[in-house]
């Protein structure tokens, strides 16, 4: 037979499992500049905040980079599967952008270096 303590337990626990499984979400920040590699060097550390528009160029290639809004896309590259440009938009501190063909990565960088996961 099912008990008042054991629904109160239940529920409890239910609730205690959505803290634990959205609380990392929710402790995700923003990022505070945009670095930019080519060729697996650093190109240009941007701000976040700042609007603005990147041009790489390199050996032929184009890359097109625009920091608007807090957000930051690759508007248009030279490469043929594109990719990097249907990505969309990133704006979290960790996410990126990556051009294979033309070795170019945008990535978002913030301040802490928290561990995101730690396995054992």
């Amino acid at each position: 037979m099912i008990k008042k303590a054991d629904v109160i337990l239940f529920i409890l626990i239910v609730v205690i499992g959505l803290v634990i499984s959205f609380g990392p979400l929710a402790k995700q920040a923003g990022g505070t500049d945009v670095v930019v590699t080519l060729n697996g060097d650093t190109y240009g550390i941007y701000a976040l905040s700042e609007d603005q528009t990147i041009t790489v160029e390199s050996e032929g290639h184009v890359n097109v980079i625009v920091i608007e809004d807090g957000t930051v896309r690759m508007d248009s590259a030279s490469c043929k599967n594109q990719v990097c440009v249907d990505h969309g938009a990133i704006s979290l501190k960790g996410d990126s952008i990556v051009c294979l063909p033309n070795r170019v990565v945008v990535e978002i960088k913030g301040e802490g270096g928290e561990a995101d996961v730690i396995s054992g």
